[in-house]
């Protein structure tokens, strides 16, 4: 891989994890993507699914929903979409009928990756479109974003449930008196 396109991947990918940011802040899965097309951006997102009530607002999704109007075209011929999380078979069948050239994706998801880690949606010889597929750009910081969101939601959740037990207990001892 050349030096120059290596620096365009961090810097879209860096953006990606911007845009995850946004989804951590609302309470979402920290997933963030961003389509290019000749250094330009032609749509971007991250993940909505819980605040829109819709298991379709995935980052990739929000962000090919954007592209279409910007380019005139269902067709997102010549693209590419940096996400900071290996996409799922939903995802990875919208950027295959898309026609989006480029998939380059930061973590791996060993549990739904629907781009080489579970199956490879995006290579696969039957169907009539196949994407070239670049995996592990700032994989490390893109898995650390995601790890740490869910360490702070066990936390969270951890910290209620102890509120609610010493909430219960001053209860009872009140009853008791």
């Amino acid at each position: 891989m050349n030096d120059i396109l290596l620096e365009d991947d961090i810097r879209w990918m860096r953006h990606a994890m911007t845009l995850a940011d946004k989804a951590a802040a609302a309470g979402e899965v920290p997933v963030g993507a961003v389509l290019v097309r000749d250094g330009q951006i032609l749509g971007e997102g991250y993940n909505l699914s819980i605040s829109c009530h819709d298991p379709s607002a995935h980052a990739e999704m929000q962000a090919i929903r954007q592209a279409g109007p910007a380019a005139q075209n269902y067709r997102l011929l010549d693209t590419t979409l940096y996400v900071t999380l290996e996409p799922c078979a939903m995802c990875a069948g919208a950027m295959v009928h898309g026609r989006v050239k480029r998939l380059v994706f930061g973590a791996r998801d060993a549990k739904t990756g629907a781009a080489g880690s579970v199956m490879d949606i995006c290579r696969h010889p039957a169907l009539n479109h196949q994407l070239e597929v670049t995996s592990g750009v700032l994989e490390a910081d893109c898995a650390e974003q995601l790890s740490g969101f869910f360490r702070m939601r066990r936390a969270q959740k951890k910290a209620d449930k102890a509120a609610q037990a010493a909430a219960s207990a001053d209860r009872c001892n009140c009853v008791k008196e």
